[in-house]
């Protein structure tokens, strides 16, 4: 997959949450990224097995349609880590954080950032 600015802030905002469903609404609000960009790079995701998807339950979407979200796999958790590792290196992408209110945790994803 090509790597793009759209795809590291994105990246960025799953990273942020790797064990819970991502919407992608709030992956958009996230990370920055328009709608009509942010979904073809998941549709890319999922084709690469980086994240599956599905959808939320009758109950949980009472008086709304029922919202796709999308679960990270370890397949993708270990892409994204070594894309964002690299990405921390590369002067393409520099300036490229977490939104307010978005943070992650290098040593929890089983990472180590650049900074190490």
């Amino acid at each position: 997959m090509r790597v793009t600015h759209a795809l590291v802030q994105v990246a960025v905002a799953i990273m942020a949450n790797p064990d819970d469903r991502q919407w992608g609404y709030a992956l958009s609000r996230q990370s920055g990224v328009r709608s009509g960009v942010m979904y073809p790079i998941l549709r890319r995701m999922l084709e690469e097995g980086w994240v599956k998807d599905g959808w939320e339950s009758a109950d949980e979407a009472t008086k709304r349609r029922p919202r796709r979200y999308y679960l990270l796999t370890d397949r993708g958790r270990q892409a994204l880590g070594a894309l964002l590792v690299s990405a921390q290196s590369d002067p393409r992408f520099r300036g490229i954080q977490p939104r307010p209110g978005l943070q992650f945790d290098w040593k929890r994803l089983g990472l180590r950032s650049a900074c190490d």
